[in-house]
Order: structure tokens, then sequence, then C-alpha cells
């Protein structure tokens, strides 16, 4: 376990008081379930997880509207990869606590914890106490004033916006979302050579699954009115881009949060990935592999699961034993395209 990860564990064993836990994606945790502390969350997984454990968890884009103003004695918050995020649930923060309540904040400094905590200070009103951890893991622990600051500019995390565009469409997205206001090269790469792929031309008809949609770029570049569409996506950020994008687009598709598929059920035609492979903070090859057996589970025995991946992640090697047919269709130096065919019996 990390220092960040102990620290947070030592955190929510002495943690007093009414308290609010805001969890991202690194979470390691070596105690058993608090009744008392809530807990929100916008990784599907991670909130799945807590539930199974006992721990009262909510999963919501870090929506914080259903909690009064001065609630929480204690907040504690290990620090999120992208800045507005973390803008946001500082100023959250700084509305949620009682004056005299603390915001515990956890991170490295490699990922701004340093600013952060100034930030916070500033929002909240208040001197900070920082302690580092060692190597570069730092806590600091700010105590609301009666009289709050100025706090850090969130880029109206909570709101979608115009995100990004091609010769297609516009795509509406948000912070929160990886890749939130680009156009993923890999998908489009997968989009482009899609047709020549399966052997048919856009839009797919029959049923797709868009197995980790992001905000819905595959799906609705893929699909038309006569797919029957489900699109699957662990960040609640993503999910809410992707209904958005679907409804505006006049596409009829379920929207499901689950983790790598674990929520969806029957078979598909098609199936199109662009997986993830990292984890919080670090790269997971775990994740490739989940994918692959969620695609395995998923296709329909004559269907065709069609992926992008970064070409140094060896997935034509990883789908051994799980598709009888495996090709590689395309490779432009960066991505590359594998098409899989005849899911073997798990």
């Amino acid at each position: 376990m990390d220092l960040i990860s102990s620290e947070l564990n030592q955190c929510l064993r002495q943690a007093s008081g009414k308290t609010l836990w805001l969890v991202d994606e690194n979470i390691q945790l070596s105690l058993s379930a608090r009744q008392d502390i809530d807990v929100i969350g916008n990784r599907f997984d991670v909130i799945e997880r807590l539930e199974a454990s006992g721990w009262q968890a909510q999963f919501s884009d870090f929506d914080l509207s259903e909690c009064p103003n001065g609630e929480y004695d204690q907040v504690l918050y290990r620090v999120s990869k992208e800045k507005p995020v973390v803008h946001y649930l500082i100023s959250g923060a700084s509305r949620l606590l009682k004056p005299g309540g603390t915001l515990t904040l956890l991170g490295e400094k490699g990922e701004g914890i340093r600013t952060y905590v100034r930030k916070a200070a500033t929002c909240l009103g208040s001197e900070r106490q920082e302690q580092k951890l060692g190597g570069d893991s730092w806590r600091a622990d700010i105590v609301r004033a009666k009289q709050t600051g100025e706090c850090p500019p969130d880029q109206d995390y909570t709101e979608l916006r115009p995100a990004c565009e091609d010769t297609r469409q516009q795509y509406f997205s948000k912070p929160g979302l990886f890749g939130w206001n680009k156009i993923d090269r890999g998908s489009a790469f997968l989009i482009e050579q899609l047709p020549e792929m399966l052997g048919q031309s856009l839009p797919l008809t029959g049923s797709v699954l868009d197995l980790g949609c992001g905000f819905g770029y595959l799906a609705l570049n893929a699909c038309g009115a006569e797919s029957t569409l489900v699109c699957t996506d662990n960040n609640a950020a993503a999910l809410k881009a992707c209904r958005y994008n679907l409804d505006q687009a006049g596409l009829n598709a379920q929207v499901l949060a689950s983790d790598a598929g674990d929520q969806v059920s029957g078979t598909f035609q098609t199936l199109l990935c662009n997986p993830p492979f990292h984890s919080g903070f670090a790269v997971d090859g775990d994740l490739t592999d989940r994918f692959l057996k969620a695609a395995q589970r998923l296709l329909d025995r004559n269907g065709t699961a069609c992926f992008v991946v970064n070409q140094h992640i060896p997935l034509e090697r990883k789908a051994q034993g799980l598709f009888r047919d495996i090709q590689l269709h395309a490779d432009n130096g960066q991505f590359k395209l594998v098409r899989l065919r005849h899911p073997l019996t798990p």
C-alpha cells in the first residue's frame, strides 16, 4: 500500500463527527466499513466495491446538491487527476463544512497537491497545516473559518458544454471525463476503418455495444436509427455526456453504468471498444484483460468485436484463448485496430 493510501486509511479510522469522503479512482482499504462516514464518488467500480463492503456510498458525478450547507465536521479527499474536479470539490467542501470543520487533502507533489492546498486555504479562509508523508506524498488539513474567501475557478464543472467537433457533428462533454475536450485519435481511426473491418457500410444495423463509451463518439458515428444500441462506462461524467449527445442526435439507446461491462447482459452483433489502460494515476495492464473477457461474454457467436488500442498493448496475445478468430486489421504507428470473432465458451 502506498503512503497516501496508508494515510487515507488512518484518516478514515480516526474520523470523528459527521464525515464526508470524496473518493475518486485511487483506493486501497485496510479497514471495515464505517456507517457514520458518507461516501460520494464518480467511478462505478469503486462505489460498487465499497457498497459490497458495507459503506454508505453514492455513485454520481460528484453531485453535492443534496448535501446541506454546514453539514460536515470533516471532508476527506485524495485529489483527482483533473484540475476542474479538484477545484469544484474544494469549493464544495467550503460550503459543506461547518465553521471549524476540517478539509483533509492528500496527494503527490507532481499532482499539484501543494498548489491545491494553498487554494483551499484561501477558499476556506484559514491557515493550512501540511505534513510531508515521505517522498513526494503530502497531507494537509485546512480548517473552515467563519469568513471564507475566494474559491478556485472550476470551469462550471457540473455543466456540459460544446467541447469538440468534426465534419459530422459537435460533441458535448465536460471536465471530469478523460480526454473530455478532444476527439480521441484512436477512436477516429477506428471509425475511419470500421466499414472495411466489418465489410458493411455505416450506420450499423442490429445490436451494437459501445464498451467504454466516453462521451459517445464511437456510437454517434457508427450507429443510426436501425441500430439497437447500448453504451456503457465506469465514469459518471461520461454517462451524462453520452446520454446528452445521443439524445441530441436522436439515437435511441440504453446508457448503463458498469465496470468493464459487468452490468450488461445479452449478446451483441457488433461490439466497439477503445479500452482505457490507466487506472487512477497508473497504467493498469489488467484493464485490457477485463475488457476482452467482457467482449468474449457479450459478443454474439457470429458477431464481430472491433478494438482500437495503443500500439504497445499486446491485444492479440491477450485475446488468445478467448476468441478463435483474431486479426490485426491496421496499424498507423500509434494505434492498431484488432478484429475479434468467434468467442470461445468461457
